[in-house]
């Protein structure tokens, strides 16, 4: 696999108090009362628009088989044992669910409208059966042979068309309540903001709900009030804004022509896990189709995706829960025997709690087999672990060297605190033997915090971990965590699961 992570909004060399709000971290960012309340306002309890496409693209598939199943098994004709029909149906849903995806029949906006566009779900699904049902044979001008088709496919659209309907009704609903919604932030103000809110509110059907517009510049250059919309506060705020609730989107409206001050934006937001476009309709420069993405006919250029969107982060939680239950299970013999040794080696706590960086900057809690004397343990990182380390147990040394010590992390996976495989997370305190923070080390170094962090991971299986006694290797951590951010797929974490105990032989940086 290609291991050189080249990357166009960071500087991967050690820095020293770089700039921005991605890379340093002076402190918490204070909202201002405005921000504050428009943060009060915005609902935790929201239902993705792409996750519930995705799903009841799902659903009908799944309804299509399971008519056409059960009129198979009451179907006396056939032949007790043949699973002919059976196929059938199956081979006829997943035939309905894409041809009426490639007639957009699964897209918000029509999902959202339904009435007289049904016509295409029961043009489709009829294409659909009559395709598959010609192709296997069942089709036949003589006999009632034909009726479990036309049965298959009227029981199926009775039970489609009215469920479209309903999900119509409350798609609306959630979208007047809130619930059902793309939030995006404005990032830069003026009249090249105004055009751009001006051209979403003139889309039908359009999810995107504007939460926001911030701007680093003053008043005179950015009114504080842009078509009806408040700016909020500068660009460090935003970043904090959007870590405290679920924002989706942020949209540039800077022209292509600022490209200093693009790069100068990016450094900022890149560490954000959200959608980033760069608004398109004031630009002149006109690129390739394929280049832009819309929202109805207004045209955005991607400048980054958020990770793990959608299906991608539930295949990756269901890996997780499965993959953390059946360790705990099998590894529960060494955990018991890990816990008795650390009780019996020295008094105190078996298990050792400390706050690190979580998904999004936001802090989680850790657990681990306390390695450290109770009295020395630190649980703000504010001294690193070194070689032969006066506060390590004797039992510490050996749980610390073999990993043993993480695996109470197993249950903080249960939890969703962390995933078995992304960037280990490090202590919010943490510093290099120098005495330097990671922010002062890497610039922007928050931007391995845009999926969960892991019990083990992509830099860890290469040797990047233990002791950061020189720059470089939280330099290389980092470059080996982007590039599994940016590279994440369910084999690469099988493969990183795999190689784990390999690496955990090899390794010597571990103290």
């Amino acid at each position: 696999m290609n291991e050189q992570i080249p990357n166009r909004f960071f500087s991967s060399h050690a820095t020293s108090g770089a700039g921005g709000a991605g890379s340093t971290a002076p402190g918490p960012v204070e909202l201002n009362p405005q921000a504050l309340q428009a943060l009060a306002h915005l609902r935790n309890d929201f239902i993705s628009p792409r996750m519930l496409c995705g799903v009841w693209r799902l659903g009908e598939a799944a309804l299509i088989f399971v008519v056409g199943a059960l009129i198979w098994a009451a179907k006396d004709a056939a032949p007790e044992g043949d699973m002919v029909w059976l196929a059938a149906t199956l081979a006829g849903s997943l035939a309905a669910s894409a041809i009426l995806a490639s007639a957009h029949a699964y897209e918000l906006a029509f999902l959202r409208r339904g009435g007289l566009r049904l016509w295409r779900v029961a043009a489709g699904l009829a294409l659909a059966i009559a395709f598959v049902a010609a192709g296997l044979g069942f089709l036949r001008p003589t006999g009632g042979e034909g009726f479990p088709i036309l049965g298959w496919y009227l029981c199926s659209l009775t039970l489609i068309i009215p469920a479209r309907l309903v999900l119509a009704l409350n798609l609306r609903r959630w979208a007047r309540n809130g619930r059902m919604e793309r939030r995006a932030l404005i990032v830069g103000g003026g009249k090249n903001a105004e055009t751009l809110i001006r051209g979403l509110e003139m889309q039908p059907g359009n999810d995107i709900r504007i939460c926001g517009i911030f701007d680093d510049r003053g008043d005179r250059r950015s009114p504080p009030l842009v078509a009806g919309y408040p700016k909020l506060g500068t660009i460090a705020e935003l970043v904090e804004f959007a870590r405290r609730t679920r924002i989706d989107m942020l949209i540039v409206t800077l022209p292509l022509s600022a490209e200093e001050r693009l790069l100068v934006l990016m450094k900022q937001l890149w560490v954000l896990p959200l959608d980033i476009r760069l608004a398109a309709h004031a630009g002149e420069l006109k690129f390739r189709p394929r280049t832009y993405s819309y929202v109805g006919t207004v045209p955005l250029i991607d400048l980054a995706d958020r990770p793990l969107a959608d299906w991608d982060g539930i295949a990756k939680r269901c890996l997780d829960i499965v993959a953390a239950s059946v360790a705990i299970v099998l590894l529960s013999p060494v955990i018991i025997a890990a816990a008795l040794a650390v009780k019996l080696d020295s008094p105190g706590p078996v298990i050792f709690r400390q706050k690190r960086h979580g998904f999004n900057n936001q802090a989680v809690e850790i657990f681990k087999f306390r390695s450290l004397y109770h009295a020395m343990s630190d649980p703000e990182a504010r001294q690193i672990v070194t070689k032969n380390d006066k506060r390590v147990t004797r039992v510490g040394a050996f749980i610390r060297k073999s990993s043993i010590d993480e695996l109470p992390q197993l249950f903080n996976v249960l939890r969703g605190d962390l995933s078995l495989v992304g960037p280990r997370p490090h202590a919010i305190h943490a510093i290099s033997s120098r005495n330097e923070t990671f922010t002062e080390i890497v610039d922007g170094y928050f931007g391995r915090h845009k999926v969960k962090p892991g019990i083990t991971g992509w830099a860890q299986i290469h040797g990047w971990r233990g002791e950061i006694d020189e720059p470089e290797k939280l330099v290389k951590r980092f470059e080996y965590d982007l590039y599994y951010i940016e590279n994440w797929s369910l084999l690469l974490d099988l493969y990183i699961l795999a190689m784990t105990p390999i690496s955990l032989v090899r390794t010597k940086a571990a103290y």
